[in-house]
């Protein structure tokens, strides 16, 4: 308390303020994004004694952060608490299908990889087992072929019988099915590249399946790995899902297509739009909720598998809109209700009267005096209230210097 009470009494020396907010009936002047100014007939007016002038020095310590008021669908809302998770329909976990040794590792954890793009390499003696049965196969087909043609030529000059020629087609088919029965086994270890140039040897490389970020590795030079470990955890970053928790009551209300607010504490006085893109089928019996997939693009890639989030996600059918603002924004007066408005100079703000309406989880929807598209401070609101209460309180008309 002390320490705040320094605070204001430095503030009250460094400030300039013309004061008072409006009263709530009162037309007041309207500024968006860039300081343009709209015409009286739209219900407000000029700014003139509502103003609010920081000393620059003083407003570098407030660290004021603005945004931008938005339109939300109208009807009821709930917040549903959840967490970022994968997308599920770009993910892919690596592993080796057979026991081997990782001998070089050629990806890291935050890369970005194409599809096909090699892992790991490996080493199996079961894979070398098979390869040299594959070039085995290949040389006894060789051999079937060349048989065969030798057989064919005497069997049209009639120097050996018929049923010689047909053994040795036979004797073709057979080497035919043995080398792809090789190259079927091969392929199942996923051992079909990395071979040497002879086509034998144990190595082989693992490719990534899909295109995305290495989310997780566990592959370490020399460690024996076995088929149940995923050694590359790969995802597309780019387009994450919040699964979220509804109660039950709430979730039959929920729409597929519904455009859901989503926060993250992680991320405090930021807000993106995701899109309601399934229901679960079934009522978790312990929490009485059901799962409500959210679909966020990501294209900065700020947001990360297994953060929390809340989302504010509409429910029933919505036929009208409301300008919404962060709760922090809105500060209490005397006479009323107010945000701050910035102004075209630095460190100039309009007190702005506005009607308070519903809180929205984090948001608070507000029913007069500001429209969608302005820009309001967010932080630094409450100590601006404070200065304006002071000022007030030293009588109206009343400026610093």
């Amino acid at each position: 308390m002390k320490r705040w009470a320094r605070w204001l009494a430095l503030a009250s020396s460094s400030w300039g303020v013309a004061f008072g907010c409006p009263a709530e009936d009162e037309p007041v002047g309207q500024h968006g994004e860039h300081g343009e100014t709209h015409d009286a007939d739209e219900g407000h007016r000029e700014p003139g004694d509502n103003l609010l002038r920081i000393d620059g020095e003083m407003l570098r310590d407030l660290r004021v952060t603005t945004q931008v008021a938005e339109s939300r669908p109208a009807g009821d809302a709930v917040t549903v608490l959840g967490g970022l998770r994968v997308n599920e329909d770009a993910y892919a976990e690596v592993g080796s299908p057979i026991t081997a040794r990782v001998s070089n590792v050629l990806a890291a954890p935050g890369d970005v990889v194409a599809a096909g793009r090699p892992l790991v390499e490996l080493d199996s003696l079961e894979v070398g087992k098979t390869r040299a049965a594959l070039a085995t196969s290949r040389a006894r087909l060789e051999l079937a072929r060349q048989t065969v043609e030798r057989r064919r030529e005497l069997a049209h000059d009639q120097i050996i019988p018929q049923r010689e020629l047909q053994a040795a087609q036979a004797e073709l088919t057979q080497a035919e099915a043995e080398l792809r029965a090789a190259e079927d086994s091969l392929a199942s270890m996923g051992a079909s590249r990395g071979a040497s140039p002879a086509g034998a040897g144990s190595r082989f490389i693992l490719t990534s399946p899909i295109g995305g970020t290495i989310i997780d590795r566990a592959a370490v030079r020399g460690r024996m790995v076995d088929p149940e470990v995923a050694l590359f955890i790969i995802g597309d970053l780019s387009h994450l899902w919040l699964i979220a928790h509804a109660f039950e009551r709430d979730a039959l209300r929920v729409r597929t297509g519904t455009n859901a607010t989503v926060t993250f504490p992680a991320l405090p006085g930021q807000s993106m739009i995701g899109t309601v893109t399934r229901l679960g089928n079934r009522v978790d019996p312990t929490s009485r909720t059901v799962d409500v997939r959210i679909e966020l693009d990501n294209p900065s890639g700020v947001l990360r598998p297994g953060m929390s989030a809340s989302a504010l996600v509409p429910v029933g059918e919505p036929t009208e809109t409301v300008v919404t603002v962060p709760i922090e924004a809105v500060q209490r007066q005397p006479q009323g209700w107010c945000v701050f408005i910035p102004g075209p100079e630095e460190g100039l703000f309009e007190i702005r009267s506005v009607g308070r309406g519903r809180d929205l989880g984090g948001e608070v929807e507000v029913l007069s005096g500001l429209r969608a598209g302005e820009r309001v401070v967010v932080d630094g609101a409450f100590l601006l209230k404070a200065e304006a209460d002071k000022t007030q309180g030293g009588g109206e008309g009343e400026h610093h210097h």
